[in-house]
């Protein structure tokens, strides 16, 4: 997906925060930061899957598109996502993952990023929980400049969840059918935290808000 801004700077040039879009984020203590640059309306249901990650510890950061329509617009290239915030939470964290949506139909998760460690962890949760892992040349998420891999170790890891997937977390990718989340998209988070927790030094327990096993 490309928008039609090529920078945050750009951007803001013509959008007005807290009317067409809104940037949430909190620090952590895990050391890693669970982001979500397309969030909102932009590409729905990352914003949700990012914050449930986050909620055990990790650093959070969405940039959310809250237009009534054209969100799309707001969709700023990984390579070139240069808004404050979140480089400055992505420079702090030891690792970064980022989840991101795309627009197949199959029911996948699309992995790439430098950080060949926690993309096989997050492969092999994903795969034991049932889920479709594949990687994408078109999608490989391996800039340097890509947001993802600008954390201190400078390597991380790029999530694209398909659309397909994401209809199946949620009753709907609409912004009330996103507030009730399925069985599954506990299923998937807890997943990813098992994946994030194998990298978190302390060791301490990871549990998913709202799950119960």
């Amino acid at each position: 997906m490309v928008g039609k801004y090529e920078s945050y700077r750009e951007l803001r040039e013509t959008e007005q925060e807290g009317r067409d879009y809104r940037i949430r984020s909190w620090p952590g203590e895990s050391g890693i930061a669970v982001m979500a640059p397309h969030g909102g309306e932009i590409e729905p249901g990352t914003t949700e899957i990012a914050e449930a990650m986050a909620r055990n510890g990790h650093a959070f950061y969405s940039f959310e598109g809250i237009k009534p329509d054209h969100n799309q617009d707001l969709h700023i290239a990984s390579t070139c996502f240069d808004e404050p915030v979140a480089g400055g939470i992505a420079a702090a964290a030891t690792r970064v993952i980022t989840i991101h949506g795309c627009r197949e139909s199959e029911e996948a998760v699309v992995v790439g990023g430098l950080d060949t460690e926690l993309r096989a962890s997050v492969r092999e949760r994903l795969e034991k929980a049932g889920f479709s892992v594949r990687e994408d040349p078109r999608l490989p998420g391996r800039s340097r400049m890509n947001i993802c891999n600008r954390c201190g170790r400078g390597r991380g890891v790029q999530l694209e969840v398909t659309r397909g997937l994401r209809r199946r977390l949620f009753p709907g990718l609409t912004a009330s059918e996103r507030k009730s989340p399925l069985p599954l998209f506990f299923r998937f988070v807890e997943a990813l935290c098992d994946a994030l927790q194998e990298h978190v030094p302390s060791g301490d327990a990871v549990s998913v808000p709202g799950h119960s096993a």
